[in-house]
């Protein structure tokens, strides 16, 4: 296995699957990923994918090849005929869009006038179209399982990290510790809880001999911190962990606290006790973190959410 499809694999039965993000759409992929795997055990299946999941998309072994896309400019003639020729030349047999989104249908659109691929997603004119009406109004998991069905795969388990990640003992996070979300969506600040809602919450939590651990992307740095200023006993680790070390603490974690984001999938797949704040600005109907233990707490404005209530929702201190 490796990052890059060959331009063709020896295998007949070539098998393609599209997921491309982010981060809480590739963890719930999961299930549906090892379904398809499972329903083509002798098959050379190529994940196409973008460059922040490749190690994780290679780490499941589900694939034989992952394949970076890298989408050309809308203007880039030259790039997008490239693109045509990669894709007709690597001769999939079936596709699975589990991206179902403009721009995985444009690559559909990319092979006109065929032939074509099997293909199950939402591109019109595609052999397994995935064509209930009332798609949108899905949960992820319910989407994906039942677009799967229709192409032949009749059950999809839900996702599962086991045996993801990587060793985080360079780390040097001492136990017990929780995992704290601030960011995501800097374009949405409605999706963020208030800065100074989060001081008081990880001081309330270190008092109770937690140690708090931020966790976010090289952008959240600022926001990181101004929530940790002036407050000893918490650790800053924003823009210094990998997915792969990401899961990794997320195991180890005692719970997890933050806004609707990437991460909090990950730490709900990974069966950490998680209270996941949402306001008006998305749907846990459509798109809430899964898992074990997944406490949801919504209003219309985070603002709206006291630190009091997200006290109460974490676990007791001694389960």
């Amino acid at each position: 296995m490796g990052i890059e499809a060959p331009v063709v694999s020896d295998n007949p039965d070539r098998i393609l699957v599209i997921k491309l993000g982010a981060l809480g759409d590739v963890i719930q992929a999961l299930g549906p990923m090892r379904a398809i795997r499972e329903h083509h055990p002798d098959a050379h299946i190529t994940c196409m994918t973008t460059a922040p999941y490749l190690d994780l998309i290679e780490q499941t072994g589900f694939f034989d090849t992952v394949w970076e896309h890298k989408r050309p400019s809308n203007i880039d003639l030259m790039g997008w005929i490239t693109q045509r020729l990669k894709f007709k030349a690597r001769k999939f047999r079936r596709v699975y869009d589990l991206q179902t989104s403009s721009r995985s249908n444009r690559l559909y659109k990319l092979l006109w006038p065929g032939p074509y691929p099997e293909w199950s997603g939402n591109a019109s004119g595609c052999s397994h179209l995935h064509a209930n009406p009332a798609r949108d109004s899905m949960h992820t998991l319910e989407r994906q399982a039942e677009q799967l069905a229709d192409a032949g795969i009749p059950a999809t388990p839900p996702p599962s990290l086991e045996g993801l990640g990587e060793d985080i003992s360079d780390l040097n996070v001492p136990s017990p510790y929780c995992l704290v979300v601030p960011g995501g969506a800097a374009h949405r600040p409605e999706k963020r809880w208030p800065t100074d809602h989060y001081r008081d919450a990880i001081q309330r939590i270190i008092a109770t001999g937690v140690t708090p651990v931020i966790v976010g992307t090289r952008s959240e740095g600022s926001l990181a911190r101004e929530i940790t200023d002036g407050i000893d006993g918490v650790i800053n680790l924003v823009d210094q962990t990998s997915l792969l070390s990401l899961i990794g603490l997320a195991k180890g974690a005692r719970f997890a606290l933050g806004n609707d984001s990437g991460p909090m999938h990950v730490t709900a797949v990974a069966g950490v006790p998680s209270v996941v704040l949402y306001s008006h600005a998305s749907d846990p109907a459509l798109c809430a973190q899964r898992g074990a233990s997944v406490t949801i707490l919504r209003k219309s404005s985070l603002n709206e959410i006291t630190v009091d209530e997200v006290m109460a929702a974490l676990p007791p201190r001694n389960p």
